[in-house]
């Protein structure tokens, strides 16, 4: 079993990302220019109709001039219309003949676009992998990692600083639609982590579904990615603790986070609406965490002016603004504030 499931694992793993051109675009304005260039050549083969003559002797029409130009465009002419004075030859020579390859090339290339597209995304997407640096994977997107990629995007994260990783075909194309970088791999494995370069990542976020699956991906980038904070969801509370011991910085529980807006709203109409009000993008207040200033350092927590203070974090501990050790900040400390959103 275990050898037919390597041979199933793909050798590389390629990002993907959806191209903003529609298909009518990229063949309409091939048209658009293909003809502009047979104009300009019947134009001029218009103006210069003196300089041309028929076999048979008979004046040059229009009608002789567009059979003219769109014979020499697309062949090399059967000779019944021939230029005949240095200047028509000379036009044939230098304008003609590139107006000739150009028109060839564009409807060859408009033939073969899609192998050459193809190409083209693969070396680009390969470009944009190698030179991946402070971005945010997402491993499973589903319920909770789309919501997390909207969520990101929200607040301003750039879209091409997020890397989604899946094996379902369907949720990245869903994920595609965002503008992210997509990969169809699995998360578990190290060669897919590896390939987005976690390494380098700023942040990695676990939402594949299963907690058994969840904590194996969270094992696998800690061991890739030792110092990368990574956030999980675990739906169930006994799995916290191991989630935890996989090497997550943050597991989040959303049976439990749900439990704790409802018990909330039983001892206050308004506390769960200003929990929600701190989570959600649309919200008056957001909550911010930052390093703690310069100017800062020595000053209570109580007396900083960005914000309303509300915890620090001290190595690996952390204390609340009633507490002691509030009262003194430190070089080094986590402040986590609530500010106003506009200040975001």
């Amino acid at each position: 079993m275990r050898h037919s499931r390597r041979q199933l694992e793909p050798r590389h793993y390629t990002l993907r990302r959806r191209d903003r051109t529609p298909a009518w675009v990229d063949v309409s304005w091939r048209i658009v220019l293909a003809f502009a260039l047979i104009g300009i050549a019947l134009a001029v083969h218009w103006f210069d109709r003196d300089g041309l003559r028929q076999a048979n002797g008979a004046p040059i029409t229009f009608l002789d001039v567009l059979y003219f130009t769109m014979i020499t465009v697309t062949t090399v002419g059967y000779g019944d219309i021939v230029p005949v004075t240095q200047q028509a030859r000379m036009f044939d020579t230098f304008v003609v003949t590139p107006i000739r390859l150009f028109v060839w090339l564009i409807f060859l290339g408009t033939a073969y676009n899609f192998l050459l597209k193809q190409v083209w995304e693969k070396w680009r997407m390969t470009m944009i992998q190698r030179n991946l640096d402070g971005h945010i994977i997402v491993a499973g997107y589903g319920l909770s990692g789309s919501e997390a990629v909207g969520e990101l995007i929200k607040r301003g994260t750039d879209p091409k600083t997020i890397v989604v990783i899946d094996e379902n075909a369907a949720a990245l194309r869903a994920a595609e639609a965002c503008d992210v970088a997509v990969m169809e791999g699995n998360a578990t494995r190290n060669a897919a982590l590896e390939a987005a370069q976690v390494a380098r990542a700023r942040s990695i976020i676990v939402a594949a579904g299963r907690d058994d699956t969840s904590i194996l991906i969270v094992l696998t980038a800690r061991r890739l990615a030792p110092t990368v904070p990574i956030s999980v969801v675990i739906r169930s509370e006994d799995n916290e603790p191991i989630a935890h011991q996989a090497g997550a910085s943050t597991v989040i529980n959303p049976a439990s986070f749900a439990g704790l807006l409802l018990a909330g709203s039983t001892q206050g109409a308004h506390i769960a609406e200003y929990m929600a009000d701190l989570a959600a993008t649309g919200g008056q207040v957001a909550l911010r965490q930052r390093a703690v200033t310069a100017d800062e350092v020595g000053r209570p927590l109580a007396q900083i002016g960005t914000g309303l203070g509300h915890r620090i974090y001290r190595g690996d501990r952390s204390f609340g603004f009633w507490e002691i050790e509030a009262g003194k900040l430190q070089d080094g400390d986590q402040i986590v504030e609530v500010v106003p959103r506009e200040r975001l």
